[in-house]
Protein backbone atom coordinates (compact mmCIF):
# COMPACT_ATOMS: atom_id res chain seq x y z
CA UNK A 1 0.00 0.00 0.00
CA UNK A 2 1.51 3.65 -1.15
CA UNK A 3 1.73 5.97 1.56
CA UNK A 4 2.41 3.76 4.72
CA UNK A 5 4.13 5.43 7.08
CA UNK A 6 7.23 3.54 8.64
CA UNK A 7 7.73 3.51 12.50
CA UNK A 8 10.98 2.85 14.13
CA UNK A 9 11.37 1.17 17.77
CA UNK A 10 14.49 2.01 19.73
CA UNK A 11 15.75 -1.21 21.73
CA UNK A 12 17.94 -1.37 24.17
CA UNK A 13 19.60 -4.57 26.33
CA UNK A 14 17.08 -4.72 28.97
CA UNK A 15 14.46 -2.90 27.12
CA UNK A 16 10.79 -3.20 28.86
CA UNK A 17 8.76 -5.64 26.69
CA UNK A 18 5.54 -4.30 27.77
CA UNK A 19 5.95 -0.32 26.76
CA UNK A 20 6.07 -1.24 22.50
CA UNK A 21 3.87 -4.13 21.93
CA UNK A 22 0.29 -2.57 21.70
CA UNK A 23 1.40 0.47 19.92
CA UNK A 24 3.46 -1.43 17.48
CA UNK A 25 0.53 -3.87 17.37
CA UNK A 26 -1.73 -1.46 16.82
CA UNK A 27 -0.01 0.64 14.18
CA UNK A 28 0.70 -2.26 12.10
CA UNK A 29 -3.09 -3.91 11.97
CA UNK A 30 -5.27 -0.59 12.62
CA UNK A 31 -3.47 1.45 10.57
CA UNK A 32 -1.18 -0.45 8.09
CA UNK A 33 2.53 1.08 9.07
CA UNK A 34 5.48 -0.50 8.87
CA UNK A 35 7.34 -1.47 11.97
CA UNK A 36 10.98 -1.56 12.19
CA UNK A 37 12.94 -2.49 15.27
CA UNK A 38 16.41 -0.71 16.10
CA UNK A 39 19.35 -1.26 18.38
CA UNK A 40 22.47 0.84 18.99
CA UNK A 41 24.86 -1.28 16.90
CA UNK A 42 22.12 -3.54 15.10
CA UNK A 43 22.72 -6.13 17.32
CA UNK A 44 20.68 -8.49 19.00
CA UNK A 45 18.93 -7.38 22.42
CA UNK A 46 17.40 -9.07 25.21
CA UNK A 47 14.26 -7.97 27.07
CA UNK A 48 13.53 -8.03 31.12
CA UNK A 49 11.29 -11.40 30.09
CA UNK A 50 14.19 -12.93 28.57
CA UNK A 51 13.02 -12.72 24.60
CA UNK A 52 15.67 -11.95 22.71
CA UNK A 53 15.09 -9.13 19.50
CA UNK A 54 17.32 -9.69 16.62
CA UNK A 55 16.80 -5.93 15.01
CA UNK A 56 16.09 -5.01 11.31
CA UNK A 57 19.08 -2.32 11.45
CA UNK A 58 20.94 -0.20 13.78
CA UNK A 59 20.24 3.48 15.00
CA UNK A 60 22.47 5.15 12.22
CA UNK A 61 20.97 8.23 11.16
CA UNK A 62 21.96 7.66 7.61
CA UNK A 63 20.01 3.58 8.05
CA UNK A 64 16.75 5.39 8.95
CA UNK A 65 16.05 7.89 6.43
CA UNK A 66 12.52 6.13 5.34
CA UNK A 67 11.41 6.89 9.28
CA UNK A 68 8.12 8.67 9.48
CA UNK A 69 8.53 8.53 13.42
CA UNK A 70 10.57 6.70 15.92
CA UNK A 71 9.12 5.33 19.31
CA UNK A 72 12.61 4.70 22.26
CA UNK A 73 11.77 1.78 24.62
CA UNK A 74 12.82 2.11 28.20
CA UNK A 75 15.28 0.05 29.83
CA UNK A 76 17.20 0.70 32.75
CA UNK A 77 20.58 0.83 30.53
CA UNK A 78 18.99 4.41 29.47
CA UNK A 79 19.96 5.61 33.10
CA UNK A 80 23.31 3.46 33.34
CA UNK A 81 26.58 4.67 33.67
CA UNK A 82 27.31 4.56 29.84
CA UNK A 83 23.70 4.90 27.68
CA UNK A 84 23.52 4.71 23.73
CA UNK A 85 23.94 8.20 21.99
CA UNK A 86 21.17 8.04 19.67
CA UNK A 87 20.71 12.10 19.41
CA UNK A 88 21.67 12.19 16.40
CA UNK A 89 18.76 9.88 14.87
CA UNK A 90 16.40 11.68 17.06
CA UNK A 91 17.29 15.32 16.17
CA UNK A 92 17.49 14.33 12.69
CA UNK A 93 13.60 12.77 12.83
CA UNK A 94 12.14 15.40 14.67
CA UNK A 95 13.80 18.21 12.04
CA UNK A 96 12.19 16.33 8.85
CA UNK A 97 8.83 16.98 10.83
CA UNK A 98 8.85 13.13 11.90
CA UNK A 99 6.90 11.92 15.50
CA UNK A 100 9.73 11.13 18.00
CA UNK A 101 8.29 9.83 21.52
CA UNK A 102 9.79 8.15 24.34
CA UNK A 103 8.11 5.90 27.27
CA UNK A 104 9.63 5.31 30.74
CA UNK A 105 13.56 5.97 30.67
CA UNK A 106 13.34 5.99 26.85
CA UNK A 107 12.32 9.59 27.77
CA UNK A 108 15.88 10.34 28.73
CA UNK A 109 17.75 9.48 25.52
CA UNK A 110 14.67 12.62 24.29
CA UNK A 111 15.88 14.39 27.06
CA UNK A 112 19.77 14.21 26.02
CA UNK A 113 18.65 14.72 22.74
CA UNK A 114 17.19 18.17 23.53
CA UNK A 115 13.32 17.44 21.92
CA UNK A 116 11.87 18.23 24.91
CA UNK A 117 13.22 22.29 24.63
CA UNK A 118 9.94 23.38 23.28
CA UNK A 119 7.73 20.75 23.99
CA UNK A 120 5.36 20.10 26.86
CA UNK A 121 6.41 16.29 27.79
CA UNK A 122 6.39 13.93 30.89
CA UNK A 123 8.01 10.57 32.34
CA UNK A 124 8.36 8.16 35.38
CA UNK A 125 7.93 11.81 37.57
CA UNK A 126 9.87 15.12 38.24
CA UNK A 127 12.22 13.98 40.62
CA UNK A 128 12.72 10.95 38.92
CA UNK A 129 13.83 12.36 35.31
CA UNK A 130 15.45 15.27 36.97
CA UNK A 131 17.74 13.14 38.73
CA UNK A 132 18.99 11.15 36.23
CA UNK A 133 18.85 14.24 33.69
CA UNK A 134 19.30 17.05 35.77
CA UNK A 135 19.00 20.91 33.65
CA UNK A 136 17.63 19.19 30.74
CA UNK A 137 16.70 21.67 28.00
CA UNK A 138 13.24 22.03 28.70
CA UNK A 139 12.90 21.21 32.07
CA UNK A 140 10.37 23.42 32.34
CA UNK A 141 7.90 21.86 30.32
CA UNK A 142 7.60 18.63 32.18
CA UNK A 143 4.31 17.74 33.21
CA UNK A 144 3.59 15.98 36.19
CA UNK A 145 0.65 13.51 35.03
CA UNK A 146 0.30 9.32 34.95
CA UNK A 147 -0.56 10.49 30.77
CA UNK A 148 1.19 10.61 27.66
CA UNK A 149 1.73 13.52 27.10
CA UNK A 150 1.90 15.18 22.94
CA UNK A 151 3.00 18.68 22.16
CA UNK A 152 3.66 18.74 18.36
CA UNK A 153 5.26 15.87 17.39
CA UNK A 154 6.74 14.88 20.86
CA UNK A 155 5.21 12.38 22.29
CA UNK A 156 6.31 10.98 25.95
CA UNK A 157 4.68 9.06 28.48
CA UNK A 158 5.77 6.95 32.19
CA UNK A 159 6.16 3.25 31.84
CA UNK A 160 3.32 2.44 33.27
CA UNK A 161 0.94 4.01 30.89
CA UNK A 162 1.71 2.25 27.40
CA UNK A 163 -2.42 2.73 25.89
CA UNK A 164 -2.14 6.51 26.42
CA UNK A 165 1.51 6.38 24.39
CA UNK A 166 0.04 3.86 21.83
CA UNK A 167 -2.65 6.77 21.51
CA UNK A 168 -1.13 9.73 21.42
CA UNK A 169 1.67 8.41 19.46
CA UNK A 170 -1.06 7.25 16.94
CA UNK A 171 -2.72 10.57 17.23
CA UNK A 172 0.22 12.24 16.17
CA UNK A 173 1.63 10.28 13.47
CA UNK A 174 -2.18 9.73 11.94
CA UNK A 175 -4.23 12.77 12.66
CA UNK A 176 -6.95 12.40 9.85
CA UNK A 177 -7.92 8.93 11.23
CA UNK A 178 -9.52 10.21 13.93
CA UNK A 179 -12.45 7.91 14.23
CA UNK A 180 -10.32 4.73 13.82
CA UNK A 181 -8.42 6.17 17.10
CA UNK A 182 -11.55 7.00 18.89
CA UNK A 183 -12.70 3.37 18.23
CA UNK A 184 -9.31 2.43 19.72
CA UNK A 185 -9.43 4.67 23.01
CA UNK A 186 -13.23 3.58 23.57
CA UNK A 187 -11.80 -0.28 23.61
CA UNK A 188 -9.17 0.64 26.44
CA UNK A 189 -11.16 2.60 28.10
CA UNK A 190 -13.51 0.08 28.75
CA UNK A 191 -11.21 -2.59 30.19
CA UNK A 192 -10.14 -0.27 33.63
CA UNK A 193 -14.10 0.96 33.40
CA UNK A 194 -15.16 -2.62 33.70
CA UNK A 195 -12.32 -3.32 35.92
CA UNK A 196 -12.80 -0.72 38.63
Amino acid sequence: MPGNKTIGFLFIEGFADWEYGLLAASAVEWFGARAVSLTPEGKPVTGISGFRLAPDRSAAADENADLDAIAVIGSERWFGKAPPDVADLLTTIATRGGVVGGICAGTLALARAGVFEHAGHTSNGRDWINGHEAGYAGDGNYQDVPHAVADGRIVSAPGSAPGTFALAFLETLYPEKGSDLAQMRTLFVKEYAEAS
